[in-house]
């Protein structure tokens, strides 16, 4: 019975895996966050510092649990904002030395990936995954639940954050990505096109294309002001069309180089809807075999970290309580 604590953002979560299931999955989301346009390191730290007892106790409810039932502790060790990440860590060490039982560290990242172990059909090994998020975009090779590596990743900004930050640049309110979602369904995708770099083999960059945008959008009110306002619908559209194409077009190519057609993507722009159609359609075509989480699995939650420590524990030989383990706020994959 594994606890899994997630706090490397503005998302306060706890979750409880028993034997490889999920049996509860908390999630306290931070609404403060909103009228700042963005995340407020300091003030994520202390809605984290409020919120983790209470949502660590309610995942001992419904799990239908006590503390005293664990066998292993799992948390975010990283990578993340410092601050949120201390809380969890924190929390972890003391719960795990007071029960001494097993301090495992996961990966926040891996943790994504792992999240298609939760619910089946599972990928079978090797498979490729694209983790798309806020902060990190990648094509990794995943050999088994403690063996990846990355193929490809973004040079400079994340897929998440161009989604962000052209959302602002539209007028939209943090998080800005789900309401270019909703927008851009009933608009017209071919309406605008903008400026992509072209990086070598499976690297990525989303710098140049947000630059483009911002441009557009500046010359376009120069002649219209309400350019914004009356084509909101095809704006959002084009953006998405933009940078799904952008994330679909290195995976094909990272399926040609290598061969692999089990194909998965993670994180929380996997929540993405024209993502999840589109690589439908693609896998069609290529004759992929699609995995592709469920909602609640995509955006950060701590059902993905305890499923992480409970392969870490169950494969690993070396599962000590080390106290010397520190938050890792730019931990390599």
């Amino acid at each position: 019975m594994i606890l899994g604590i997630e706090s490397s953002c503005d998302e306060t979560a706890a979750a409880v895996c028993i034997d490889g299931n999920i049996t509860s999955n908390v999630i306290a989301t931070q609404r403060v966050h909103e009228q700042y346009g963005g995340v407020v390191p300091e003030l994520a730290s202390r809605a984290h510092q409020q919120k983790i007892v209470p949502v660590v106790q309610q995942a001992f409810s419904e799990a239908g649990i006590s503390v005293k039932d664990l066998s292993g502790v799992g948390f975010t060790q990283g990578p993340g904002l410092l601050g949120s990440l201390l809380v969890g860590t924190s929390f972890a060490k003391g719960l795990a030395f007071s029960l001494n039982v097993p301090l495992l560290p996961v990966h926040h990242m891996k943790a994504h990936i792992l999240a298609h172990f939760i619910d089946q059909p599972f990928p079978e090994f090797p498979f490729l995954c694209l983790t798309v998020s806020g902060g990190h975009t990648q094509i990794v090779r995943v050999e088994d639940y403690l063996r990846m590596e990355v193929l490809g990743e973004t040079s400079d900004d994340a897929v998440g954050e161009a989604f962000d930050k052209a959302a602002k640049m539209l007028g939209l309110s943090y998080p800005g990505g789900p309401e270019i979602d909703q927008l851009a369904k009933s608009g017209d995708s071919q309406k605008f096109s903008f400026s992509k770099t072209v990086m070598p083999g499976l690297e990525y960059s989303f710098s140049g294309i947000k630059t483009s945008i911002l441009y557009f959008l500046r010359d376009q009110m120069k002649v219209n002001p309400d350019f914004i306002s009356q084509n909101i619908h095809d704006l959002a559209a084009s953006i998405q069309f933009a940078l799904i194409q952008m994330l679909l077009d290195k995976l094909v190519l990272a399926s040609s180089e290598t061969g692999i057609k089990e194909i998965a993507i993670a994180g929380g722009v996997s929540a993405n809807t024209h993502l999840r159609n589109e690589l439908e359609k693609i896998g069609i075509r290529h004759h992929w075999k699609i995995h592709i989480p469920e909602f609640e699995y995509c955006t950060d939650n701590a059902a993905m970290i305890a499923i992480s420590a409970y392969f870490q524990m169950k494969n690993s030989s070396n599962n000590e309580i080390d106290l010397e383990v520190q938050a890792m706020p730019r931990m390599k994959f």
